[in-house]
């Protein structure tokens, strides 16, 4: 296949950068690596999917209902999305902001709020459920040949949904051969700001200018690059790249009808004896923000009038209540050797399984000191008790590695979350607990779960294996909302999402100071505490006694009298 080489003035030197083996590939996602086909039954698939979700709360919306205001806000958010990349540095909008403020905006206030509970859900469904996602031609080989050579390939993509987009890329058997990928709804910007490259090319150990980047858009792919200062950009055609939504002056170096003619250039390049120039970064380079724009992460405030009367709800803890600890498989183990693999790919050198184990005990320690203060501080002087974000925490494993190592660890944060807080401890469902939450849903009463948590997903995902999720109507977790038990807002959203009477309604917890105090400060009537967690039963007894819980149990069926006290 013939190449293609554009002519611009930002594009001086293209034909010799273009003969040089660049020492990585950046690629686009949609449109490079994959081809985004609309799957016809889409709109209507989700409708069910969010049905399905929102029943679970006890709210029932038609289809039709959901899929006119889904469809709206797609059309609102395509819109934002071109304005966005007029924008020389456009953040992302967080998945709480996508979901409450675009997609369910015309849903009635409770739907909404439990929508917006388990945006990064909905949103998993929308991005697998609205496209088929088949492999461009030529994307295997390519991948192939650059693993051949040495030369780390890394994704670089604005999406709502990275975690889908990891599962997609899983699913094509091809996620082993990616160094790092880097997604726009878990960096908190979005192309084309030129960090977010900075970004992918700082995590390989490189300057933008060592590297390739791959596109299919003119206004996002074209412009990013260039104002990366890339080596060159590419595009490989697709249905986006003669149609941007406004002029854009910015030329691509190289035009490919699909990814086969960059394998065949790359090919050529290879073959001309040429080895990748790699220039390893030892530290930030100017362009790399430490400093990237976050999601901001608020709580929904008070619970506002629904349609229906306000009734009862179960509010419940996961960690030492849902779930606990059990005789260890060594799941962290597992993790730590993936990691190392995952770091080798980059080119970079791998701490060894043992050292990333260090760092990580070191990063929790640091931050458990730090949760303490700020803990001390919301009591003395009502400071808000703000959650450790995702990329503060795996910033700070990375404080005790190589400091080149820090931009990978940023990027991929909010993946290595997921995947840690599913190991971190090897747990079991608590005796007793699926007949506690099956019999409150079989009278209809919403079961909400907060906690104070390393990952909301892995909550999720824990609460799957256990056989709960068709009982759960939503869960409000400290990394998402960005606040930490007890903070009150925490437990009005979970009380907003369940349409809760604070007068009828169950809060299950473990901890005297987190999950009881929590609770009584809006005004929850049963506050009971579990045995059998982490916290000492005099502590638990101490609690009873001064009326900061209302019960303390041991046995699950305990509890169930409950049932009849708050729902009569």
């Amino acid at each position: 296949m013939p190449l293609q080489v554009t002519s611009s003035p930002a594009a001086a030197g293209t034909l010799r950068t273009l003969q040089d083996v660049p020492a990585a590939l950046l690629l686009d996602f949609g449109g490079v690596v994959v081809e985004t086909r609309k799957r016809p039954t889409g709109p209507a698939d989700i409708a069910e999917s969010v049905q399905r979700i929102l029943a679970r709360g006890g709210y029932r919306l038609t289809r039709e209902q959901i899929a006119a205001s889904f469809q709206a806000g797609s059309a609102a958010l395509k819109h934002w999305k071109h304005a966005s990349s007029r924008r020389s540095h456009p953040t992302e909008l967080t998945h709480r902001e996508i979901v409450g403020e675009f997609l369910a905006g015309d849903l009635p206030k409770g739907p909404r709020t439990l929508l917006t509970a388990e945006a990064t859900r909905v949103l998993e469904i929308v991005s697998l459920s609205t496209n088929d996602h088949p492999l461009r031609p030529g994307i295997p080989e390519l991948l192939g040949l650059c693993a051949r050579h040495g030369i780390p390939v890394g994704i670089v993509s604005n999406a709502h949904s990275g975690s889908a987009h990891r599962l997609l890329l899983a699913d094509h058997g091809i996620d082993h051969l990616l160094a790092v990928q880097v997604y726009s709804d878990e960096v908190g910007i979005r192309k084309p700001n030129p960090e977010i490259i900075h970004l992918a090319a700082a995590a390989l150990g490189l300057t933008p200018d060592q590297t390739w980047y791959v596109g299919d858009t003119q206004d996002r792919d074209v412009a990013a690059g260039r104002r990366a200062g890339v080596g060159a950009v590419v595009i490989t055609r697709s249905k986006h790249t003669d149609n941007p939504p406004f002029a854009v002056a910015h030329r691509p170096d190289a035009t490919f009808d699909d990814p086969r003619g960059l394998l065949t250039l790359l090919q050529q390049v290879l073959d001309d004896g040429a080895a990748p120039h790699r220039q390893p970064v030892t530290t930030p380079r100017p362009g790399y923000s430490q400093d990237l724009a976050g999601p901001s992460q608020e709580g929904a405030g008070s619970p506002a009038d629904h349609p229906r009367t306000p009734g009862p709800a179960v509010l419940i803890d996961h960690g030492g209540v849902i779930s606990l600890t059990a005789p260890g498989t060594d799941g962290l183990g597992r993790f730590l050797e993936e990691l190392h693999q995952q770091l080798a790919r980059t080119g970079l050198p791998a701490p060894s399984v043992e050292e990333l184990r260090e760092a990580l005990a070191s990063a929790r320690a640091e931050l458990k000191v730090a949760k303490a203060d700020k803990l001390a501080a919301y009591r003395e002087d009502g400071e808000p008790l703000r959650e450790v974000t995702h990329r503060e925490f795996w910033e700070q494993v990375a404080s005790h590695l190589p400091e080149q190592l820090r931009p990978w660890f940023s990027a991929e944060a909010e993946d290595l979350a997921a995947r840690y807080g599913n190991v971190k401890s090897d747990r079991r469902v608590r005796p007793g607990m699926v007949d506690l939450l099956e019999a409150f849903a079989r009278v209809g009463t919403p079961i909400v779960v907060v906690s104070n948590t390393v990952s909301g997903r892995a909550v999720r995902a824990s609460c799957e294996r256990y056989g709960l999720a068709p009982h759960i109507a939503a869960y409000v977790c400290s990394d998402e909302i960005g606040l930490r038990k007890p903070e009150p807002g925490l437990f009005r959203e979970a009380l907003a999402i369940a349409n809760a009477d604070p007068a009828r309604t169950i809060f299950i917890g473990d901890k005297p100071a987190n999950d009881a105090a929590g609770a009584r400060s809006v005004g929850i009537a049963h506050r009971v505490l579990l045995t059998g967690g982490s916290t000492d039963e005099s502590e638990l007894a101490a609690a009873l006694a001064d009326g900061t819980a209302t019960l303390v149990v041991s046995d699950l069926e305990d509890l169930l009298f409950l049932r009849e006290e708050i729902t009569s």
